[in-house]
């Protein structure tokens, strides 16, 4: 297999306990859990070999081939959800030469966001995350979660190349403003979804945890920590909202998008 999407789910969140299960409505009235729109919108995903839930938790387990997902039980010591690719990868025995990491909470992850990772690899990079310019809207949310003292979703910052300098759960870069409709945010949109290649996720736990990784709950800036490049690649919206579920307010959030957007 070539290109192989794991979806790292697990039960015990400290923001969120059970939070794979949660039911989202969609605009016919269906509810559909968490975890089962995250592997809708990976199984969209064009030219991809396989999708497996990967999950230590036998409810998600239970659930997650209940609505026909195949299943891959890891390891409860793993740390993130880039560990639990890993650890999927070695139980499967498979080595594909592009592995991506939807995480169980981005249900609204377009199929372009992935095959933009996809072929970001298969040029070259080591390991690709997209990232999303912020609306004046987005922007204001981002915001008034800070304020609520709510994580809500996570920015990144660039060089010149588009190679990642840093990863935050604060608003970066710090400019103080509220943006109009018509202004141009110079802040990114974080979409949690990699890319990596087999010699990355290895690299990845040969490194083992650093302390910025545990101080901001970021998975990714292990590989910063490391030097290992990380590749940003800036993608676009295409009219569609993208939002992920941190806490239990971007429910809602994410109903509304689902329902407004004709979502079953």
């Amino acid at each position: 297999m070539d290109r192989v999407i794991l979806i790292p789910a697990r039960y015990a969140s400290s923001r969120y306990p059970g939070k794979p299960l949660v039911g989202l409505q969609g605009a016919t009235g269906v509810t559909r859990s968490l975890i089962e729109r995250s592997w809708r919108a990976a199984s969209g995903v064009a030219g991809v070999d396989a999708v497996y839930v990967a999950t230590d938790d036998d409810r998600i387990a239970r659930a997650a081939e209940g609505f026909g997902a195949q299943v891959v039980m890891t390891d409860t010591a793993c740390a993130n959800g880039t560990e639990r690719c890993a650890d999927a990868l070695a139980r499967l025995g498979i080595a594909p030469r592009v592995v991506v990491n939807l995480q169980g909470d981005a249900p609204l992850t377009p199929a372009w966001f992935v095959s933009a990772l996809i072929e970001a690899v298969e040029a070259g990079a080591q390991m690709a995350t997209p990232v999303l310019r912020l609306t004046p809207e987005t922007h204001a949310r981002f915001m008034e979660d800070r304020r609520a003292g709510r994580v809500g979703g996570t920015t990144a910052v660039m060089d010149a190349h588009g190679r990642a300098l840093y990863f935050s759960k604060e608003v970066l870069p710090y400019t103080g403003r509220i943006y109009g409709a018509a202004e141009q945010v110079p802040a990114f949109h974080h979409v949690g979804v990699y890319a990596y290649t087999p010699d990355a996720l290895a690299a990845y736990m040969a490194a083992g945890p650093c302390a910025l990784e545990h101080l901001e709950g970021l998975e990714q800036l292990r590989f910063l920590y490391n030097g290992l490049p990380v590749t940003c690649v800036e993608v676009e919206a295409q009219g569609r909202e993208f939002w992920e579920l941190n806490n239990p307010e971007d429910v809602a959030r994410i109903e509304a998008v689902l329902q407004r957007e004709g979502w079953e």
